[in-house]
């Protein structure tokens, strides 16, 4: 998770995607595939596809969910494949080991103002979201979708609805869950996952103007190599390969140094290079990218994040995982915390739950180099879905 919240590794492989590890695919392997999902700690997982990969197709569309506001009247089939009106309240079923310790501090902390029974339960099924987002997506977007009525106006809710919504291919309910949960926030961290939703709905143009909307110089790093590498794809989409080329001339572009957002990067500039025809450059980068990955691999069981050297004389491509900290302190930006309250009631007797995530533990997941994993609706539905109880 990002700072106690779910990335949005939960992505769907669109037109040749690379996956998340950095690894391309095969050249005869760019169809569109079945979407599969984004990150670790019992978030979204470290193999999983990352959608922001610049593309020739737009991302591939999913059986989204219904409610988010298709015409007409459902069928009999439809109603008759509904779960019971029991399971649509409470949400799916949750295993008697999962319990809210298994969601990160910094997410339990956004809680508070709910009472603490229900805090109890959102966070159960927050937590198991992550944990299923990558095998079963549609069962995490059912756990998100419970938690969205338990606590419609929470922050995290909302970010995990959106996140677990892109997972299933429904597009246009991202959109609105994207744009709630920032509008909730004031955060932006979401934007690279916004534009792709754009590009997801056929609006490359749209998605453009999105991720130009923002101060990059105040997200932080992986969010900003993320969007550039949406933004990159957008470019592709309207046939501008060489713009797509220059989204990814980014400082973060260093062959030298794999960061934790490095493999995507490189694979990345490998596939807009193929589509330029500039085969021998594209196998270069596509190289790189599967050194930075195995470097990552073998640095991420080191003992206190040490620096892993590569032996360079064995291989003369190997880069050295290094720690974004170096480059990134300063470049964080201040985060808006505000959530709209909930019932004055639940928000006294749930700081039982928050006093216990805050006195608790550490919600930062060992990563490489010590990478912050942050970077990942205006709408009806959070009119109505969003009752915290």
């Amino acid at each position: 998770m990002r700072d106690g919240r779910p990335s949005s590794t939960g992505r769907p492989a669109r037109d040749g995607a690379y996956s998340r590890d950095g690894r391309p695919p095969r050249s005869d392997d760019r169809s569109g595939r079945a979407p599969r999902s984004d990150d670790r700690s019992g978030r979204p997982p470290r193999s999983d596809d990352r959608g922001g990969r610049p593309g020739g197709g737009r991302p591939t569309g999913g059986s989204g969910y219904r409610g988010a506001g298709g015409g007409g009247r459902p069928s009999s089939t439809d109603r008759a494949s509904r779960p019971p009106e029991r399971f649509r309240e409470s949400g799916p079923e949750l295993p008697e080991d999962i319990t809210a310790r298994d969601l990160p501090a910094q997410a339990r902390n956004e809680l508070k103002t709910l009472s603490k029974e229900n805090a109890e339960e959102v966070a159960r099924h927050l937590a198991m979201a992550a944990r299923l987002i990558e095998d079963d997506p549609a069962l995490a977007h059912e756990h998100a979708l419970a938690a969205t009525r338990r606590a419609g106006r929470i922050a995290v809710v909302r970010e995990t609805a959106a996140i677990t919504a892109y997972g299933i291919g429904d597009f246009s309910l991202a959109l609105r869950e994207l744009r709630t949960y920032r509008r909730i926030s004031g955060r932006d961290d979401q934007i690279a996952l916004l534009v792709d939703s754009e590009r997801g709905v056929g609006r490359p143009d749209r998605a453009l103007e999105e991720g130009r909307g923002v101060d990059r110089s105040k997200l932080p790093t992986e969010v900003r190599v993320e969007l550039a590498i949406a933004m990159s794809g957008a470019r592709l989409d309207l046939g501008e390969t060489e713009r797509a080329l220059q989204e990814l001339d980014i400082p973060e572009l260093d062959p030298d140094r794999a960061f934790e957002w490095s493999p995507a990067l490189f694979a990345a500039r490998a596939a807009v290079l193929e589509e330029l025809g500039r085969d021998d450059e594209a196998q270069l980068w596509r190289r790189r990218a599967d050194v930075a990955a195995d470097a990552l691999d073998d640095a991420s069981g080191v003992a206190d994040h040490e620096v892993l050297i590569v032996d360079e004389t064995e291989d003369p491509d190997a880069v050295i995982p290094a720690d974004p900290d170096e480059d990134t302190a300063d470049e964080m930006s201040n985060e808006s915390d505000d959530v709209v309250p909930d019932d004055s009631d639940d928000a006294r007797s749930g700081e039982a739950i928050a006093e216990e995530a805050d006195a608790g533990e550490t919600a930062a997941e060992p990563a490489v180099g010590d990478v912050d994993e942050s970077g990942g609706s205006d709408v009806a539905s959070d009119e109505t879905d969003g009752e915290d109880r």
